[in-house]
């Protein structure tokens, strides 16, 4: 008899272990539609994945480039490594002359997409906010006296200029060219050149048989016709 109902409560405790575990089963088979647990590296990886908003300010006189970032909300962390992309990117667009304030910007947008922000950008310029300043160089004696040789000059990147504005252009011979807007006319624009000075000068040239060749040359200033579009920007700063 001692056996038996050891045997007894044995089997009645098994039972009740299997009844329990059975309950807390289902407990958790209830619950688990409602209930997710993640471990800290899941929950870091879903903050990472969040897209979150960041304002950015870029300021630039043409030449230098500074970038200020402020996350929403605050307390989120602006990777360092986001804002020196952008530095450099923008430094590279502003010395484009293809770039403009609305390509700069998305180039902005763009990289702030890559570590999951969508950026509220604003450029800021010594010519007013989303006015893209464009520095370049003076070769040669054109613009004289205005301009001289080896001057810097910043332009403003706009496609509204005037007779008498001093513009920089794309030229298909000489590249990039800066001067005086005389005409507009059909989509074109008339550029001319402020030296109205006419040089005569002899070039000598000796040839492999040892003659020597002397030629006359005549300079006269650059005035062309250009595309409305090869106009990059109003000459502001010289």
């Amino acid at each position: 008899m001692v056996k038996l109902k050891l045997r007894t409560g044995i089997i009645i405790s098994t039972i009740i272990l299997i009844i329990a575990a059975a309950s807390a089963a289902a407990f958790i088979s209830e619950q688990s539609p409602d209930t997710t647990i993640n471990s800290p590296k899941q929950q870091s990886a879903q903050i990472l994945n969040q897209s979150h908003q960041v304002d950015i300010t870029l300021k630039t006189n043409g030449t230098d480039v500074t970038i200020q970032a402020k996350a929403v909300p605050a307390d989120i962390q602006v990777p360092t490594k986001m804002i020196t992309e952008m530095k450099n990117k923008a430094y590279n667009d502003i010395k484009s002359d293809a770039s403009t304030s609305g390509s700069l910007k998305e180039d902005i947008q763009n990289i702030a997409q890559k570590y999951n922000f969508t950026a509220n950008i604003t450029l800021i310029s010594q010519f007013g906010t989303d006015k893209l300043p464009f520095l370049a160089l003076v070769s040669g004696t054109s613009m004289v006296p205005t301009l001289k040789d080896g001057q810097e000059v910043i332009a403003l990147k706009t496609s509204n200029f005037n007779v008498g504005d001093i513009v920089i252009s794309r030229h298909p011979t000489y590249g990039l060219i800066v001067k005086r807007v005389a005409t507009i006319e059909n989509g074109k624009v008339f550029l001319k050149s402020d030296n109205r000075k006419i040089v005569n000068y002899i070039k000598e040239k000796t040839l492999p048989d040892g003659v020597i060749e002397i030629s006359n040359i005549t300079k006269t200033p650059l005035d062309t016709w250009r595309p409305i579009k090869d106009i990059i920007g109003v000459v502001k700063t010289y």
